[in-house]
Formats: C-alpha cells, structure tokens, sequence
C-alpha cells in the first residue's frame, strides 16, 4: 500500500472523487436486525476502498435503533463477516442506540434555532391526511398547522418536526449519479425526535455522520432521498456537509429486485452454504457495478490502489451466481493447499487426516468450484471397507464387472511402481489385451475405490489411497476363481 503522502497527494489532485486535501473518512453503518447482506457487503467494501486509497479511515456503526429488531446475534454476524472479508475498520465500532442523549440535544438545539418545532397534531389529524393524499393519489407530505405557532404546552404530547425548506430547490453533486436537483417542497417537515423524546433515525444519522468526521457517504442509491431530508439538518447546525455518492443496488439475473431466490443471503451463507472463498467474494462484488478497464482479478491491496469511484456504474448490477462460483474454483485452486485442507477437514468428517488432505490437495483442488465440492471430493480418501456405494456405483458393479476387478487386482499386485505413469501404462495394456476401451475398466474401478461415479482421474485415485489400500478396495468388491478365468 501506498504512502499516506502519495495519497493526500492523489486526495489533491483527484478532484473527480470529491476529495479535498483533508483527511477522508467513510463509515460503513448496517442496522442488525438481519446478518450481513450481500448487498451491504458491497456497500461496506466501496467505503473500505476509498477511504484507504486515500489514506483515510473506515468507521463502522451499528445502527441499533430499532430495539425490537435489532438482535446481539446479528451484530456479531455482521462482525465476523467484515473481518471474514478482511475489511477492517478504523477504532470502535460506534453503537447509535448509546448516544441517544446526544441525537435529542440536537433536535433541542434545532428548537432553539426555529429550524425545528413543537407538533401536536394527534393520531386522528394524522390519519385525516394520510386519507386525503391517497385520495389525491399524492404522497404524504406533513406541513403541520404547528409549524409557526408558538402556543402549544410543551408538557402535552408532542414530537418535534423539521421545519423544512418550502422554496428553491437543493442539488447534489453525487459522485455516482452526477448532479440531482430535489424541489424543496418535497421534503416533508419529517419527526426529528417521537412524542417520547426518543430520536428518530433520519435525524441519529445526521448527528453520529457529523460527530464521527464523515467526510464521504457512499451507500446505496435507495437512499438518495433521505440525502435531501438530511441535509436541512446539517445546514441548521452550521455543520459540513459531506460528498455524497449513491451506488445502484445489485438485482438478480432476471433484473427484478434481489430476493432470497437470487441469492441475497447473508454473507455467511456464501461462506458456510456455498462454499465461498472470501478473496474470490471480495473480487466478485468489486466487479459487480466497479471496472477497471478489462482487468478481472485484484486482491484486496491492488483494489484499494486502483479504486476510482468514478469507475463504478450507474444502473443496477446483476449478481450472477454460476460467475461467482466459476471465480472461486479460480481462486481454489490458486489458494495454498494447507490453508484449504484445514477449511474442509471438518466438513470431510471425524477420520480426516490434515496431513492426507494436504498431499492430495494439489489433485482434488482442480476439479472444485466451492470448498463443499472440494470436501465431498475428498470424502473417498477417509472411507472405510466395505465402502458404501451410490446406487449409479453399485449398478456399475456387475457380476462381469466385479471380475473384472480380480483381474485388475491380479495385475496391479505386480506392480513395483506405484505412482501415475507405471499404473496408467498397466491398465492401458490391459484395456488392448481385452480389446476393451480404458473407461470400461476405470468405471467399475472408480466405483471399487470411491463408492462413487465420479472422482478425480483414476490413476491419482489409486496413488492417493496407495498400493495398500487401492488393493483392498478393490478385492471387497471383486469375484475371484472361475469367473476370472472365463475372462
């Protein structure tokens, strides 16, 4: 990674990013009331990469607000999948449930400023409105007759609203979308803080972006139109406002919204279900709405000096997840053997030998897309006699086929050498003797030794069990005497 001079002087220069020459710093803020989203995942990894090809910091807040939904075991999920991922944050972890205090003294101060005011609309008045915009077929925009009178009791139940801007228009010049323009008497005057003196999100956000030095918001495109409603608060409190940039959501191959059925699990669902590498998911999503030129693979370290916000897209990305899963056999088998025996041992099951895995990774890693095809390519390694065979194998093992074995055992227990090429050249000459084609023999020999149909090439199969073992596989299924003979 680059020097933090050589970034402040990219930060300089790098007008079309939005960045100055103060420090960056991006937050990423998901709300556990779920684990951690493919979709956050992306939005977490964009922040991570500007932030620190800039030379800037990360932040990471749980937006804990919702007290019902929000759960400890999700927070943790979302922990755990951003440092499965690798991307670290800078400092704590800031919790917005704890500032609470913080958040209401703002709305107090908007109060004191008239950028705020005291609603006592009740229930009933509320719903008289929402009935009159949907007859209208118009959306729902609050102007309390509250907003400019002074006479109500702040002892009688209230909320504070925003007293919005009513003219002019706001623009934004999103780093993503370009320049939006919002007519201000669209913003609505929204709750700032409940009839409780409990603060709402739109206004916890504000307040914890400015308190935590934000300097670069980049988070989905569904939220553009809070970024309007957020910024009459900032401008209330005289406080910098941040560069925005609104990244399009991702959607499914069919280009309709993401849903569970297009793979829009959480993170940990890629990592235990699919068998996903995190560099390959990290590599995946960066691709996913981001390019550099036709480049294909980065590692994290090569993402964060390449990243160019500029270079991310403006319609919605489409996850695709046989693509995915074709990247992860690439980074499979590119990944160092003892690292990926030590992730399928448990999964092989009880009688996995690390050092086994280890040895025969090198031919099982070239035939898997996910590390639980990796492991159940390996599960024939650790079987034990009798093996049990798949109904396909065992239909395989024929009365001529299972005499076939008895041969093959003949020969192979001449064999003085056992690795590939002396056992290849065996059972070829074999195969030519009997006038029978190679795979005639390998297929009831596959099913002798794995259980199975399908494995890695037979004769890596009979090294990796070895002489000892491939014999003793073979002679539990094979028929000796006559019917060998008769062959």
């Amino acid at each position: 990674m680059k020097t933090m001079e050589r970034n402040e002087r990219a930060m300089a220069s790098d007008s079309g990013n939005g960045a100055g020459t103060g420090k960056v710093v991006t937050r990423f803020a998901p709300s556990p009331t779920g684990f951690l989203h493919i979709g956050g995942a992306r939005t977490a990894l964009f922040n991570y990469l500007f932030a620190k090809h800039f030379g800037g910091d990360f932040l990471l807040r749980i937006e804990d607000t919702d007290r019902v939904r929000s759960t400890q075991p999700a927070i943790e999920a979302i922990l755990d999948g951003m440092r499965w991922l690798g991307l670290d944050w800078d400092g704590d972890a800031v919790f917005q449930f704890a500032r609470a205090e913080r958040h209401a003294d703002v709305a107090r101060t908007m109060l004191e400023n008239g950028a705020a005011y005291r609603c006592y609309l009740t229930p009933d008045e509320l719903d008289a409105m929402r009935a009159e915009a949907q007859a209208a077929k118009k959306p729902l925009r609050i102007r309390s007759p509250w907003r400019d009178r002074t006479d109500g009791d702040p002892a009688l139940p209230h909320v504070v609203r925003l007293k919005a801007p009513t003219e002019g228009a706001t623009t934004i010049h999103d780093l993503v979308q370009g320049e939006v323009t919002v007519q201000n008497a669209e913003i609505d005057d929204f709750v700032l803080l409940r009839s409780d003196g409990t603060p709402t999100y739109m206004l916890a956000v504000v307040v914890d972006d400015h308190d935590m030095g934000v300097t670069h918001i980049i988070r989905g495109d569904d939220h553009l139109n809070n970024a309007f409603r957020q910024l009459p608060i900032m401008r209330a409190m005289g406080w910098a406002e941040p560069l925005y940039g609104h990244v399009p959501l991702i959607h499914g191959q069919d280009g309709a919204k993401l849903s569970k059925r297009h793979g829009a699990l959480g993170v940990e669902a890629y990592r235990d279900e699919l068998g996903i590498l995190p560099e390959a998911l990290l590599n995946y999503l960066l691709r996913l709405g981001w390019g550099h030129g036709d480049r294909e693979e980065f590692t994290l370290e090569e993402a964060v000096e390449l990243f160019d916000i500029k270079g991310v897209g403006k319609s919605p990305s489409r996850l695709d997840i046989k693509k995915l899963l074709n990247l992860n056999g690439h980074y499979i088998r590119e990944a160092d053997n003892a690292r990926l025996a030590a992730l399928i041992a448990g999964k092989v099951g009880p009688k996995a030998d690390i050092d086994t895995l280890v040895a025969a990774m090198p031919v099982l890693k070239t035939r898997a897309r996910d590390i639980n095809e990796l492991a159940d390519g390996a599960a024939f390694l650790f079987k034990t006699r009798p093996l049990a065979l798949t109904g396909d194998a065992e239909a395989l093992l024929t009365p001529d086929a299972r005499a076939l074995l008895a041969r093959i055992s003949g020969l192979l227990k001449q064999e003085s050498g056992w690795t590939t090429e002396p056992l290849e050249a065996s059972l070829k000459g074999l195969a030519e003797e009997l006038g029978l084609g190679l795979g005639k023999l390998a297929q009831p020999l596959r099913a002798a030794l794995t259980g199975q149909t399908t494995s890695p090439g037979i004769f890596d199969v009979l090294v990796l069990l070895g002489r000892d073992e491939s014999l003793a596989r073979i002679d539990a299924q094979s028929v000796a005497g006559e019917q060998a003979a008769e062959l």
